[in-house]
């Protein structure tokens, strides 16, 4: 079964190329040919000529990001785009959620669904659909949101996972924390699954585990390919027999949003090195696995500076909050390993009750993938992908900058003259602030 993705405004599309370039090189490595069809089956269409053509949309209201995807795709040589599957103009949203969800993406409806409709068609079986998108400007979270509402009227059971590249805390723009909330409030009533790398994060890994001095987008976008391709590639389910599985997407809402309040997805990834350490550096899976599970418990996504002092209890809530000690509550799990002597993994720390809320069980709200091939030239690869308490705190952040903004009413015009009225924001509040006090009150 084959994913179409859909790539959304500068930062989709960027993160999406990148996505693409791991996807083909890990599929296309060594001889492999079981894994390598069915990856390729996957994100790419063969043409007569044996060329690899990506499943995917491209969508920006500028041309430039969209041309130099395009351009570097083709001259790679192992890919392309669809010469026909993008779609630009020559103005942007102004970094204005507004003008992109009421002004360009009515306007621009019709073909940006005929694209995608041409995308479907092209696959055997569809397992669903994969936009990939900023929450900060404009076109990505406006144009993104719009699209994936249209994406939802036309396909009504499929499955939908939108991935959210979230801003740096700073600020890249002034009104980004305005565009996230609605972004955010729309998006948990159409998607599945809602997927978050936060830039300050993947920042942190650049600096801190790559060792790269002057960390580009370029880079960060290839830590967050690295994550996404180590769960979306072909692996091996509990219960599929030795048969990769077929759903990916299918599969990956089913083991972790279980309940419609409960969308937001997290993801660690261990190791993460320089390429030229990988030589020099072997690893276990008992260490890895600690370690990962210890990075999960007190919500943290590197090895270093993990708190090792964090422990699950079953401390009331009134308890946390006095102490200020409290661990990183799951609603679920889902563990990938990836590479050599896999099956011999121990994976029961992840199936420990305490971690979980009371009213799931553990063996529900755990779920593990296996693969014995290596991914992206690691020996050994483990990646977790979490529905927790883990992006409780930057959507706080978010949400209290926003209401500062909101209170002052900075802004609030340009937002106005394109349709969105005050009513809408504090909807959208109202949406958000029930989505943390849920995750706040997991027990």
């Amino acid at each position: 079964m084959s994913i179409v993705t859909v790539q959304l405004g500068q930062c989709g599309n960027q993160v999406g190329h990148e996505l693409f370039d791991v996807l083909c090189s890990d599929a296309l490595e060594g001889q492999r040919k079981v894994y390598s069809t069915a990856g390729c089956e996957r994100f790419f269409h063969q043409t007569s000529r044996g060329e690899l053509v990506a499943r995917a949309v491209l969508i920006d209201m500028e041309p430039k990001v969209i041309n130099q995807s395009m351009s570097r795709a083709a001259k790679c040589g192992m890919w392309r785009y669809g010469e026909s599957s993008h779609f630009s103009q020559k103005q942007g949203s102004g970094n204005n959620w507004a003008n992109g969800y009421r002004v360009h993406g009515p306007r621009h409806r019709d073909v940006v669904e005929q694209l995608v409709r041409r995308e479907v068609e092209r696959c055997d079986r569809l397992a669903g659909l994969m936009a990939m998108m900023s929450v900060a400007g404009g076109t990505g979270s406006g144009v993104g949101t719009y699209v994936t509402q249209c994406l939802r009227d036309i396909y009504p059971k499929t499955f939908i996972l939108n991935h959210l590249t979230w801003p740096y805390g700073t600020g890249e723009v002034i009104v980004q924390n305005y565009n996230s909330v609605l972004t955010l409030a729309h998006l948990y009533q159409l998607s599945d699954a809602i997927l978050v790398h936060e830039n300050d994060t993947v920042h942190r890994i650049c600096g801190q585990l790559l060792n790269i001095k002057h960390i580009s987008f370029g880079d960060v976008n290839k830590v967050i390919a690295h994550q996404l391709g180590s769960i979306l590639q072909p692996a091996l389910t509990a219960d599929s027999h030795g048969v990769y599985g077929r759903n990916p997407l299918g599969e990956l809402v089913s083991a972790l949003a279980c309940h419609p309040e409960y969308k937001l997805l997290s993801v660690c990834t261990i190791p993460q090195m320089p390429s030229s350490s990988m030589a020099y550096s072997t690893f276990s899976w008992p260490s890895m696995l600690k370690h990962l599970r210890q990075m999960l418990i007190s919500n943290t996504k590197m090895e270093e500076g993990i708190d090792w002092q964090v422990r699950p209890s079953a401390a009331s809530e009134r308890t946390r909050s006095l102490t200020g000690s409290s661990f990183n509550r799951s609603l679920a799990n889902l563990l990938i390993l990836r590479g050599k002597d896999v099956y011999s993994a121990e994976t029961g720390g992840f199936e420990d009750p305490a971690l979980y809320t009371s009213w799931l069980a553990s063996e529900e709200a755990f779920n593990s993938w296996k693969s014995p091939v290596p991914f992206n030239k690691y020996e050994k690869c483990a990646t977790l992908v979490s529905n927790s308490q883990a992006l409780v705190r930057p959507l706080d952040n978010m949400v209290g900058k926003a209401w500062n903004m909101f209170a002052s009413r900075a802004y609030i015009h340009q937002y106005i003259k394109f349709g969105i009225s005050e009513e809408d924001f504090l909807d959208s509040f109202t949406s958000i602030e029930q989505v943390i006090s849920s995750y706040k009150h997991l027990h």
